[in-house]
């Protein structure tokens, strides 16, 4: 290869044939992103940008068992690559014997697109949403209200190789796009986010019309003191917190006895009901819409993943079945721990509730309660129970027979995403949602709204 080749995939296979470790995984992750931003109605900043990361994974084996080393690059070339590769050799050297290790993954298909240019992103995946934005501004400016936020399209291409002869690939899209509409004087405040492939299915226009009748709904402030409430957890919501159950969910960590989803006196809650609804929480790498790699990539073990599972091959995975634990997150090697199947994490979460009301109709058929519009600052409280505590934000109203009289103020809430899904006493139509919290780290999502009688808004917050 010419030390000026800079293909991923000559980039991976040189990484390899460069590699004197007993076995050798190497990441290119090649990203291209697009992004829009505006304030006050109008367009601020765009722009496109390019990024390459190599990760190199070396194992050497020794009497006491076979040591790791993982090093991570940026902006990684042909002449960069072997004392990257020398880095990760010399890391491994120096670890003591890696608690998963395990033979590399082999028998599975090459993808055919292996030696293809990255995919990339690009300004045109704005060519429909940002004429439609214009409109968007138009009507704002006419109605009196302020438009912010941004649209941000990312996609990757990730080439995986390794010394036990696997050569995968896939292609990523990642769009998001948030809104925030202020009233004139910016006192009242709404928030509309979306997740998206290709923002071909977000409509800006219809984004902005849910933000006015929030700020609509904000003319009347009421003030209501903490305690446990009715309420409606929109779609974004939901996420968020079935998002930070999913983190929790490692087999390990319940068969030892330290998460809620431990059994007393040993073992785990498998096979317990968690919830009277039919609820079905899953996750599928090939869910229309919300696709994600068919094959675990890891560039670094940790307690929901392992190295050495790089390239294992995951299929549609049900968590929770009709109200039922069916599985536990685990790599290779916990499983062998654990007893439990080998059941990788996948970058996908899908709750499906057997309803089919949109979130308006939930609201009509509420006597008092209150409507969130999303979460933020989710911190955890005690793994034992998954206690979590964070506050409302953007939004908090009263729905008083079947209708939103007003805004009330915002609170911090206590509650176990488990806890919640034992207490819902009914759940929407699941919809794609984006989000609010962990949407850096997590988009694919598709979720109901759930109704929860008791929700436990623990104290009054003056955040917004």
């Amino acid at each position: 290869m010419s030390p000026r080749a800079s293909k991923p995939y000559e980039i991976v296979e040189r990484a390899l044939e460069l590699s004197r470790a007993d076995s050798c995984v190497v990441i290119a992750d090649e990203t291209s992103t697009a992004n829009l931003r505006w304030a006050g109605n109008a367009l601020t900043t765009n722009g496109v940008t390019r990024g390459r990361t190599l990760t190199v994974i070396a194992t050497v084996d020794g009497k006491e068992g076979t040591a790791t080393g993982v090093v991570s690059r940026s902006a990684v070339t042909a002449g960069d690559l072997e004392p990257l590769v020398r880095a990760a050799e010399e890391a491994a050297a120096k670890a003591g014997p890696a608690e998963d290790a395990q033979p590399l993954i082999g028998d599975v298909a090459h993808s055919p697109d292996f030696t293809d240019a990255p995919a990339e992103t690009s300004s045109a995946v704005f060519a429909d949403f940002a004429p439609a934005l214009g409109e968007a501004f138009a009507r704002a400016r006419a109605g009196g209200r302020e438009l912010y936020g941004f649209a941000n399209h990312e996609l990757t291409s990730s080439y995986l190789g390794t010394s036990a002869g696997l050569r995968l690939r896939h292609d990523q899209p990642n769009g998001t796009l948030e809104l925030n509409a202020k009233s004139h004087g910016r006192t009242r405040s709404a928030w509309a986010g979306r997740s998206t492939r290709d923002f071909k299915d977000v409509d800006p226009g219809a984004m902005d019309a849910e933000l006015a009748t929030r700020l609509g709904w904000a003319q009347r402030r009421i003030d209501l003191p903490a305690g446990r409430y009715e309420t409606l957890l929109p779609p974004t919501a939901v996420a968020d917190l079935l998002i930070y159950q999913m983190w929790s969910s490692g087999a390990r960590d319940a068969t030892e006895g330290r998460t809620v989803f431990s059994k007393p006196g040993g073992g785990t809650r498998v096979g317990e009901r968690l919830s009277e609804l039919p609820l079905t929480l899953r996750s599928d790498p090939h869910e229309p819409g919300l696709e994600s790699a068919p094959f675990v990539l890891a560039h670094a073990s940790s307690d929901a993943s392992s190295v050495f599972d790089n390239g294992l091959p995951v299929g549609a995975t049900d968590w929770i079945r009709a109200g039922e634990l069916r599985r536990l997150t685990t790599t290779r090697h916990s499983a062998a721990l654990t007893g439990h199947p080998v059941a990788p994490a996948i970058d996908n979460l899908i709750l499906d509730g057997g309803g089919e009301k949109p979130l308006d109709e939930m609201v009509a058929g509420t006597g008092r309660g209150l409507l969130l519009t999303c979460l933020w600052y989710i911190r955890e409280v005690d793994p034992a129970t998954l206690l979590l505590t964070g506050l409302t934000r953007d939004g908090v109203y009263l729905v008083e027979n079947g209708e939103v009289v007003g805004e009330v103020n915002n609170f911090r809430f206590n509650e176990s995403p488990v806890g919640l899904l034992g207490r819902a006493t009914e759940a929407g139509r699941t919809e794609k949602t984006l989000p609010r919290e962990w949407g850096d780290w997590f988009t694919k999502a598709a979720m109901p709204a759930l109704r929860v009688p008791d929700f436990n808004m623990s104290s009054v917050s003056q955040g917004v």
